[in-house]
């Protein structure tokens, strides 16, 4: 089917968007990269010191100049339940790696915190900035130029976008990412919910809460609700920097260690020794960002990415913004329906077809662009698949379902949850932000009422408690963005404020915060951009505005009239509890370079130029093919 208009224009307007810094990227990638092995460019001392303590054959292996050496970056610790299966991984990545004539060797550890446990302690200030530090400790370990591509270990959070970040600063390498899959599917999404609320009405006791949660998060593995973790694996198989059908496989089982060595054996077979040479750098271009905002939009996935991908594609030279989300989440089918938008866990979804069936699904409606490079080679079809364990114990992969085992939780392109991604802009006077109304009723997507105003969330739970917020209004949560506090998830105000709702109360929040993936039935205005330490409006907010939030016209607006708005200055705060104490004070730089939150709230920038012959594209010679680009790269192979 003919690629979607609306698909293709966007994608049109971010390829001339991003023409100059794009055009420096690719120059990078090609000042990176040398003829032969990537070690070969160390002198005697360096390459010993680099191998000193490997087994004898593979150190003999790394001498001879020839066979490729792939590096391990892994997320392992022992604290995060999807993080927990890595500790296992190297040693089989080692091993099907020596198959096929390769050596691995483990280049470094990134840390990866859980936002699971940090939620709403001050350890949660660090988790933005956590993706950052990821990226730079992943150029850490590769930094020592030992390696000919790299098998990213990481799932959740910031863990996979700071990886993914990290590994596009070394571009001319390919990279394949190793999933760890979701844990078996524990108490349900509904029961879990049901608890939080009773316990936020006082009519749970810390006692029943704990039962609860510890049955719904109980294993290794992923949790299965459909926040950033999942979301992360969901657009890693959409972009082609996984095995087909590797995300939703559940940790210690056959089948996900056979992945892991197919993986492993993937990465040793797409160096620039073979003749299958892919390297991330070309593989994540313009086509490939839009397919994962599709991905996202169609899944109904988190909101944290649209910080993420804004990062992850300025790693890569290219620029979007949240035009770009929203106009393709206007064309974007729901296809899934997966807890906080529906009842299911991403457990449920992989039974009913999993991420080949949406892929192909997404394809045959014009709706993802199909002449991508992934991991596989050139086309995104090779995705739409499912893997299974054969008798000799490895993977082999058959064509996804044709139809769905379950349409309650994954349906056709034809049939959709809904005509659009559930994901709007809105804007006004009061800056941009973002909305996820997936798994908002459409009675709640337009609140008008008077703004309460709270600069912590701490404030905002010390009036629930003493029951003064039972009424209309809208929570204007100020100072939560990443200069401000690192921006902070804000998801213990989301049973309080379903209480309000559900006991008939006209409520909204409006917040320059973050709410991820987890983000509920309350309409809430996220990522409020620029932020009050940049000039936000926000700043100019008082207790009794009126504020409309209107995700359907794509309006946040405070109703006061011009003149008075004007008049106002920014309110001020005492930020510095905030930058003290958790480790808090080893992230000042962070908080005084990141970007606005669409920009991607990134400490770094756009690649600049270097000294190159490299003739970037004009207007006159769009269609030229030149030395540099995606187009040369291809021509080349």
């Amino acid at each position: 089917m003919a690629l979607h208009p609306v698909v293709e224009s966007v994608t049109a307007r971010i390829i001339a968007r991003s023409r100059p810094s794009r055009g420096a990227y690719l120059a990078h990638l090609d000042a990176a990269r040398i003829q032969g092995v990537q070690r070969g460019a160390l002198s005697c001392t360096n390459l010993a010191h680099g191998f000193a303590a490997f087994p004898a054959n593979d150190k003999l292996s790394l001498k001879e100049y020839k066979k490729p050496s792939v590096a391990i970056v892994s997320s392992y610790n022992d604290m995060l339940s999807a993080h927990q299966p890595f500790e296992g991984f190297p040693q089989i990545i080692k091993q099907a790696v020596r198959e096929v004539g390769a050596v691995a060797q483990f280049a470094g550890g990134v840390p990866a915190m859980c936002d699971g446990v940090t939620q709403g302690q001050p350890g949660m200030e660090l988790s933005l900035f956590s993706r950052d530090t990821i990226a730079m400790s992943t150029a850490v370990a590769l930094s020592h130029n030992m390696f000919d591509s790299a098998l990213y270990l990481g799932v959740c959070d910031k863990i996979v976008p700071g990886l993914l970040i990290g590994a596009l600063h070394f571009g001319h390498l390919p990279a394949v990412f190793v999933p760890a899959g979701p844990m078996t599917s524990g108490l349900s999404n509904q029961e879990k919910a049901k608890v939080r609320q009773l316990y936020a009405q006082g009519k749970a006791t810390r006692e029943d809460l704990l039962e609860g949660e510890s049955k719904a998060y109980h294993g290794a593995g992923t949790c299965t609700f459909y926040g950033t973790a999942n979301s992360n694996q969901m657009l890693m198989e959409v972009m082609g920097l996984h095995l087909p059908g590797a995300a939703f496989i559940t940790p210690n089982t056959p089948l996900r260690d056979a992945l892991t060595a197919a993986a492993a054996q993937r990465a040793a077979g797409i160096t620039a020794q073979s003749a299958n040479y892919l390297p991330v750098g070309h593989i994540v271009d313009e086509k490939c960002i839009v397919n994962a905002v599709v991905g996202l939009l169609a899944t109904g996935g988190s909101t944290n990415h649209t910080l993420h991908l804004v990062a992850i594609a300025k790693a890569a030279g290219i620029v979007i913004d949240w035009n770009d989300f929203n106009e393709l989440s206007a064309i974007v089918p729901m296809l899934t329906r997966i807890y906080p938008n529906g009842d299911a866990d991403v457990n449920h979804f992989h039974a009913a077809g999993g991420t080949g069936y949406l892929i192909r699904e997404l394809l045959d409606a014009g709706l993802l662009h199909e002449d991508v490079n992934t991991i596989l080679g050139h086309g995104l079809r090779a995705h739409c698949m499912e893997p299974f364990l054969g008798e000799d114990g490895k993977v082999f992969w058959k064509d996804a379902p044709a139809a769905s085992a379950d349409e309650n939780v994954l349906r056709p392109a034809s049939n959709p949850f809904a005509p659009d991604g559930g994901m709007v802009l809105v804007a006004g006077n009061l800056g941009r932000a973002v909305m996820k109304v997936s798994a908002v009723k459409p009675q709640h997507r337009t609140v008008e009422a008077p703004a309460l105003v709270f600069n912590s969330q701490e404030d905002f739970m010390a009036a629930y408690k003493a029951g003064s917020l039972d009424r209309d209004f809208v929570a204007v949560l100020r100072f939560q963005g990443p200069r401000a506090n690192g921006m902070p998830e804000l998801h213990a105000l989301t049973p309080a404020l379903a209480n309000l709702q559900d006991a008939g109360r006209h409520v909204a929040l409006v917040t320059d915060g973050r709410m991820s993936g987890a983000s509920g039935k309350v309409p809430a205005a996220i990522h409020v951009s620029p932020e009050i330490l940049a000039g936000g409006p926000l700043g100019l907010v008082r207790d009794g505005d009126i504020i409309r939030l209107d995700a359907f016209t794509g309006v946040l607006e405070a109703l006061v009239p011009a003149d008075v708005w004007h008049a106002r200055s920014l309110v001020t705060a005492d930020l510095s509890p905030n930058h003290v104490g958790m480790g808090r004070e080893l992230f000042s730089m962070f908080r005084s370079t990141v970007s606005a939150a669409e920009e991607g709230a990134t400490t770094f920038g756009l690649p600049s130029p270097i000294p190159t012959t490299v003739a970037l594209h004009d207007a006159d010679n769009v269609g030229d093919t030149v030395p540099g680009s995606d187009e040369d790269f291809l021509a080349r192979k």
